[in-house]
């Protein structure tokens, strides 16, 4: 039986830095919106594997979801080096 592969431990760990984010929903005009939607922030700084965690209806997840998928960051590092990592972020309009 051979031994699992080890997973890198971070010594030193820096989260993603927004780069470029604007938001989606800027000029909706609904009361009580609310969009909440998980994505890889991934080693190149562009989004993957977005998806939507709490709808605000089908209109309102597709633009979120289309714009997520252009934001751009400065990747998170492990000991220096870029790394994925998870994000999640809420779209609210109160």
């Amino acid at each position: 039986m051979s031994e699992p592969l080890a997973l890198p431990k971070c010594g030193s760990v820096r989260p993603p830095e927004a780069l470029l984010t604007p938001d989606p929903l800027l000029h909706v005009q609904d009361d009580d919106l609310q969009v909440r939607v998980s994505f890889i922030v991934g080693a190149d700084g562009s989004v993957h594997s977005a998806f939507v965690l709490d709808s605000g209806g089908p209109g309102a997840d597709q633009l979120v979801l289309r714009a997520v998928r252009f934001w751009r960051y400065r990747p998170a590092l492990c000991n220096g080096v870029p790394t994925d990592s998870e994000a999640l972020v809420k779209f609210r309009i109160p």
